[in-house]
């Protein structure tokens, strides 16, 4: 494949770290600097890291939910809606939620349509013919999949319907009983994920497993200079750090009490698993 070299928009970057005070530049404004420098190829790249943010107003507006709508995303409301109406614009698994939706028929039984259109973008994603984006979404799927297989058994749960996609990870993750799932030869980062996990604060739990992804990135585009792949990388990197920029003590506290109530609702605890000893370490935050 044909790498383009983007001298001027890559050097011109701002550093940025992950714990940034404030984005020297908004997404946004990179969007758009981006979209009158990239060859048209590229761009579409580009616009694969934004489907998030189309997804979920894909989801409000099926739902008629009345959240406001996410002006991140690279279809606007009257797109959407029209693609309710008669899919013909938005990506192939976007129209295959849209076409489930209406006929009331899950693409994968048990699981919410939040997790159902995330393991169709993810697979759409990876399937795309460009190595960084391919690797860098496997990673980012296995890693979700391990954390839901660890908390699945450290608060003895029945989670066979709470992960996403069906690879060897998952299946892994899902079949062993070992420490580490049997994936000590197979995935390099398990013992990490796993000390970090085992971390009280949730907080810290976030730093580290986003730490975790800001470096699998960094590795990821070491012989890469000028090309499309660092541009993609940066991007990544912002979305990070403007979700960290969204978030402070008292939203951790909140993303804590949020995480014990669902899991008091939507899950059947056994009697070992105290929700008192959870809040204990609430208090910690």
């Amino acid at each position: 494949m044909f790498e383009r070299n983007y001298y001027y928009l890559v050097s011109g970057l701002p550093d940025i770290i992950l714990d940034q005070k404030k984005l020297i530049i908004s997404l946004d404004e990179f969007r758009d600097e981006m979209k009158s420098q990239l060859h048209p190829d590229d761009l579409r790249l580009v616009e694969l890291l934004f489907l998030p943010a189309d997804n979920e107003n894909l989801l409000n507006l099926l739902r008629k939910t009345g959240k406001p709508f996410d002006d991140a995303g690279n279809f606007s409301r009257d797109e959407l809606e029209q693609e309710i109406k008669e899919p013909y614009l938005t990506p192939d698994y976007m129209q295959r939620l849209i076409t489930a939706w209406k006929a009331d028929s899950p693409l994968f039984d048990g699981l919410s349509w939040e997790d159902q259109l995330t393991w169709l973008y993810y697979e759409y994603v990876k399937d795309y013919d460009n190595e960084f984006l391919s690797d860098w979404f496997e990673f980012d799927l296995n890693l979700r999949n391990i954390v839901a297989g660890i908390n699945i058994r450290k608060h003895k749960l029945k989670g066979e319907k709470f992960y996403v996609g069906d690879n060897s990870i998952v299946q892994a993750v899902k079949k062993s009983s070992l420490r580490d799932f049997g994936l000590g030869n197979d995935f390099e980062h398990i013992e990490k994920i796993i000390t970090i996990q085992e971390n009280d604060n949730l907080l810290e739990r976030e730093r580290s497993m986003d730490l975790l992804r800001w470096n699998f990135l960094d590795e990821k585009i070491t012989f890469n200079y000028f090309t499309v792949e660092v541009l993609l990388s940066y991007i990544i990197k912002l979305k990070i750090v403007q979700r960290w920029l969204e978030m402070d003590p008292e939203t951790g506290k909140q993303m804590f009490r949020k995480l014990i109530g669902d899991l008091e609702m939507s899950y059947e605890f056994p009697r070992e698993f105290m929700i008192s000893d959870a809040r204990k370490n609430q208090q910690r935050l």
